[in-house]
């Protein structure tokens, strides 16, 4: 018998929250059950574990990949469909959830569920940074101190990533770089330099407001050395997408980006913290993934649901930040 209906995988990173193991596959079973769709649903159990049962989806035929989970589990199995035909749909649960906030996803999980079931698809860029893959950003200097510092923390958001950024900054010391952007050479000592697919890191912290995962091209974003003084500016910039106004910051769009640092050190690829060359080469995979998004995209909703979020945030975890 010829079975031509979709075929829908779930992957679930299970420690993403309680309604990840219980509430949200069953939300996942009723609408698949409702659309007459295949289910599979697996559940990770180490790192690395999306990306194999991304691989075993798509041997085996998806339509479509719905990942459940944070920025490490999406990017894992986005990074498996890499110009494959299925289709990517997130229901973010993680603490950042960078592509999915560039995306215009919601961050709650039944809208996040209807948006696939009712969105439109999309193909996005991807990135390589010396063969790894990424969607959002990719840096190095300051910016990737305080990625693997935020990334040992405790607990996360916006506030937690501010505090963060600050105690870096008491130690931290800018480095030389040489930056080869298409056929232009540059050299600067900045305290970070990042190369943007996406306009955030996630937590709506936006390092390139101008950037578009749609457009072909990379947004370099370069912070000089700057001051205490400019600590306070510089947030605010970053969390209401306005920093690339600030007059420490340069900015340029390539499509080839060489970093060149004077020693191998940690670069910052989609909020992971990882060792690079002294040499990093960076390039666009145009038109490398289908995601499912909004069809649409209303400001206003967007503006309410965030601040619901931040609500939330300041009634759930404040008195944990500042511990």
């Amino acid at each position: 018998m010829d079975d031509r209906r979709i075929s829908v995988w779930a992957i679930i990173n299970p420690i993403s929250g309680v309604g990840s193991k219980r509430k949200i596959p069953k939300m996942i079973e009723e609408v698949c059950e409702k659309g007459d769709c295949r289910l599979e649903i697996r559940f990770t159990e180490y790192a690395g574990h999306a990306g194999e049962l991304t691989k075993e989806a798509l041997a085996s035929g998806a339509n479509c990949i719905i990942a459940v989970g944070g920025d490490g589990t999406v990017n894992e199995i986005a990074r498996a469909m890499t110009y494959s035909d299925a289709v990517l749909g997130i229901i973010p649960k993680g603490s950042g959830n960078g592509l999915a906030r560039e995306l215009h996803i919601p961050m709650d999980a039944r809208r996040a569920l209807e948006l696939i079931v009712n969105g439109h698809v999309t193909t996005i860029d991807g990135c390589k940074a010396n063969d790894r893959i990424f969607f959002c950003t990719c840096s190095v200097g300051f910016d990737a101190a305080v990625s693997q510092k935020f990334a040992n923390a405790k607990h996360r958001g916006s506030l937690t990533y501010l505090k963060s950024t600050i105690e870096e900054y008491l130690s931290y010391e800018p480095e030389p770089y040489e930056l080869l952007v298409d056929n232009q050479t540059i050299k600067e000592k900045a305290f970070l330099v990042a190369c943007a697919n996406a306009s955030q890191y996630g937590n709506n912290a936006f390092i390139a407001p101008q950037a578009d995962v749609h457009d072909g091209q990379l947004d370099v974003t370069i912070l000089s050395p700057f001051t205490p003084l400019d600590i306070a500016p510089l947030a605010i910039q970053l969390f209401t997408r306005q920093i690339d106004r600030n007059s420490k910051i340069k900015t340029m769009k390539g499509r080839q980006i060489t970093i060149i640092q004077q020693e191998p050190g940690i670069m910052h690829l989609d909020g992971e913290p990882v060792m690079a060359d002294s040499r990093i080469d960076i390039s666009i995979l145009p038109r490398a993934l289908n995601v499912l998004t909004p069809e649409t995209f209303s400001f206003t909703q967007e503006v309410q649901h965030l601040f619901s979020a931040v609500t939330r945030f300041f009634d759930k975890r404040l008195p944990y930040i500042f511990k």
